[in-house]
């Protein structure tokens, strides 16, 4: 079932619910590889970082305001020829699964990669993670590359898959193209000064 929410910039008041957010992945799934959890402060830096270097952190709003997921991008390697190319991450409240909040997020996120002149949006997924997966297959991502027992966490080893979308915008082709002409449009609302407007 869809669930209407509201994606938009996300502001240092957000970072409570990022945090309560990012740590349950950390306790509870595989899709994080860290074990340690952090706190509002943590957040705060890294929201400020990702302004810094100009990357987008977008939030997921519910009707009633409230964050339910949230969504950025940053370096795929810290290297000048990888400078058009971003790494992705998505995360959806326990309670909120399920009801294509990801997808929304992940089609806002998208959208400001090519805004910003990128070419390659990179995913790294935890092969069991077959939801992810599929989302990013739905969404034009084409898996790349699988490497073997490269993580470990709950006592056991962890495969990684790579998946990748060409974003090129500049081109008039890639994802942009397919979004435009096609079922890929964003179907979020873009209602306030927060929001993903452009």
């Amino acid at each position: 079932m869809m669930t209407e929410i509201t994606i938009c910039d996300a502001t240092p008041e957000d970072m409570e619910a990022v945090c309560a957010i990012y740590n349950d992945a950390v306790e509870n799934t595989t899709a994080i590889w860290n074990e340690v959890l952090v706190d509002v402060a943590n957040r705060l830096d890294w929201l400020s970082a990702r302004r810094k270097a100009g990357f987008p952190v977008l939030v997921a709003l519910d009707a009633t305001g409230v964050v339910v997921g949230y969504a950025s991008f940053g370096d795929w390697r810290a290297f000048d020829g990888y400078r058009h190319t971003v790494e992705h991450s998505v995360y959806v409240r326990t309670d909120q699964r399920g009801k294509g909040i990801a997808g929304s997020l992940m089609k806002a996120l998208i959208e400001r990669a090519g805004e910003l002149g990128k070419h390659i949006i990179v995913g790294a997924i935890e092969a069991g993670n077959a939801s992810s997966i599929r989302l990013h297959e739905k969404l034009g991502f084409e898996q790349v590359g699988l490497m073997k027992e490269v993580g470990t966490k709950f006592g056991k080893w962890l495969d990684l898959v790579f998946m990748q979308l060409n974003i090129d915008y500049r081109a008039g082709t890639g994802w942009c193209a397919e979004a435009l002409a096609h079922t890929c449009a964003p179907s979020f609302p873009l209602a306030d000064q927060r929001c993903c407007a452009g």
